[in-house]
């Protein structure tokens, strides 16, 4: 104000005109000013929003790489166990080769839904390893592919090298099956530690599923012994035939 009161004195400007163009380069400044702040609070908004954005999208990939790993190492893997050990007691050919094609489908579905689910957590995450839950993923990717390797070089019936197959195609069948469960569950814990939502009703349902599972697979080894049960007398044991079944018998204890 002083330096437009020397300048005006010195240009003999009107000190009404002096006040005028203070008022104007005072409105100009804060207009600038409010423009500026208007600006920042834009600008902001739009990072909270894309913030927004980005999380919900990382949710929903999240929730789909967890279900796609669930319904193959969860579920699909463990009743191709079950379907293949159901064909042990069957006699029928045309039988086995049905257990043995279903057995093949969901491994093979199983394989893929695996790959999906990789494929997505190197594309979509920050894989750092620096938990178990990725540890183990990454080592079960390359036990599943193995697996369904070595059961596409299968040997013959009855070759020198069956055997050797066999037992390695079951051990790391049951080493998948066992990890893979185990991750399912590090997975529902990373899950809430990620997004801080409750998964007690998923962790419940998941249980519940591995118990009937667990259930079925003891129940096959005792189906055949629970069929032959009939009545013993002394050290024999005597199956009834339908025609016996309404006589009585004596029995001895066990």
């Amino acid at each position: 104000m002083l330096f437009l009161q020397k300048t005006a004195f010195t240009l003999s400007i009107p000190p009404s005109s002096i006040l005028f163009i203070f008022l104007l380069l005072t409105f100009q400044q804060v207009s600038s000013s409010q423009q500026h702040n208007k600006n920042e609070d834009m600008i902001h908004s739009s990072k909270k929003d894309n913030s927004q954005k980005m999380s919900s999208s990382l949710l929903f990939d999240i929730t789909l790489h967890g279900f796609l790993l669930w319904a193959s190492m969860g579920f699909l893997m463990p009743v191709g166990i079950l379907v293949i050990r159901m064909s042990n007691r069957e006699q029928c050919g045309r039988k086995l080769k049905y257990y043995f094609y279903i057995h093949t489908i969901l491994q093979i579905v199983s394989v893929l839904l695996v790959t999906a689910g990789a494929v997505m957590s190197i594309k979509k995450f920050n894989n750092a390893f620096n938990n178990n839950h990725q540890r183990i993923g990454i080592g079960l990717y390359g036990m599943i592919w193995l697996q369904g390797l070595i059961g596409i070089v299968r040997p013959k019936r009855g070759s020198k090298t069956r055997s050797v197959w066999f037992f390695i195609h079951w051990m790391l069948g049951t080493a998948v099956s066992l990890l893979g469960v185990f991750n399912v569950y590090s997975g529902l814990f990373a899950y809430h530690e990620k997004t801080s939502q409750s998964i007690r009703i998923w962790t419940i349902i998941f249980s519940v599923e591995i118990s009937l599972i667990s259930f079925f697979y003891l129940f096959q080894d005792k189906v055949e012994y629970i069929q032959k049960q009939g009545v013993t007398l002394g050290n024999d044991l005597v199956v009834l035939s339908p025609n016996d079944k309404q006589k009585e018998l004596p029995t001895d204890p066990c």
